[in-house]
């Protein structure tokens, strides 16, 4: 039997987030080792409490260790308007297990997780990239012991939040520079595939009748406001755990990216530079496309096997 993939997942749920962490918990090819939060799509203390309720619903004891509460630098932002005041109505959880809480924060949870693992991690950031920039520049010498990012952000084209500038990007482009700068090697699935991965009114029926975390995000996706769930909701965060589980769907570019800071119209907005007009050295995997129907249908046999 092969060996399970050691991962962390850094994250901020959000309804999208709850896809993803359900479809790695319960992959008979990953290991989660902890889960990370990062303020984003709402505040800390909520996205937490979040993380330890699907847990408590799923009968999982993943260590969970806080993180970031505000960006490196920018005031805070959020996606309430997106995900709901809690980050995800719409389903009467029960109170998440605080003992899963460790006291030691994302940075230093993570620094003992991968320094003690026999072999490398991968880090899987579903949120602002906050905890994972003071990760590498508090401790730099776990990039060694890291197998690769594979992160949810970024957009070769145009953004969510701003004009140009996708959402966990956007929020603490500070830290992405810091993290696409770092010489780990990063996978981005931005908003070119998220776009695409959609999960339209009939999906989210079948998905209903799945078991009970397919009831829960069923519940879920009725109050995901991103256009409505009759146009398809996007499952942005799941574009990561797919890459990492079924890499074949997905066209990737091997590019130079890096993250604007400072124009008045375009902060946190990622410059992929598929043309090769910075003549930097690549330092990023870009998902540019996903083939659509093998998404949809990798993503209902996963959920199928959830509780």
């Amino acid at each position: 039997m092969n060996k399970k993939l050691p991962i962390i997942i850094d994250t901020d749920p959000g309804i999208d987030d709850a896809v993803a962490i359900a479809v790695a918990l319960f992959s008979e090819k990953l290991d989660v080792k902890l889960i990370t939060t990062v303020a984003g799509n709402v505040s800390l203390e909520k996205v937490t409490m979040n993380t330890l309720k699907l847990l408590k619903f799923w009968n999982k004891k993943i260590p969970v260790a806080q993180g970031a509460s505000e960006p490196l630098i920018r005031p805070s932002m959020d996606a309430s308007n997106v995900h709901g005041n809690s980050g995800m109505d719409g389903y009467d959880f029960e109170d998440g297990d605080l003992s899963l809480l460790l006291k030691e924060n994302a940075v230093e949870a993570m620094y003992k997780t991968i320094m003690s693992c026999e072999e490398k991690i991968t880090i899987m950031p579903i949120g602002p990239l906050t905890n994972i920039a003071l990760l590498l520049k508090v401790y730099p010498q776990v990039k060694k012991k890291i197998e690769e990012i594979v992160l949810m952000g970024g957009s070769t084209t145009r953004g969510n939040k701003g004009v140009m500038s996708e959402f966990n990007i956007a929020v603490d482009p500070e830290a992405a520079k810091i993290v696409f700068s770092s010489g780990v090697p990063i996978v981005m699935a931005g908003l070119d595939v998220g776009w695409k991965a959609l999960v339209y009114p009939e999906d989210s029926a079948q998905i209903k009748t799945f078991n009970r975390t397919g009831d829960m995000l069923y519940s879920l996706f009725q109050h995901y406001r991103g256009r409505g769930l009759k146009n398809g909701l996007k499952m942005y965060d799941t574009c990561a755990v797919a890459y990492l589980l079924k890499p074949e769907m997905f066209e990737v570019a091997h590019t130079f990216v890096d993250i604007e800071l400072v124009g008045a119209l375009t902060a946190g907005t990622t410059v992929v530079d598929l043309k090769g007009y910075l003549k930097q050295t690549e330092n990023a995997k870009v998902c540019v496309d996903i083939d659509q129907e093998m998404f949809k249908n990798w993503l209902l046999n996963a959920l199928k096997k959830c509780i």
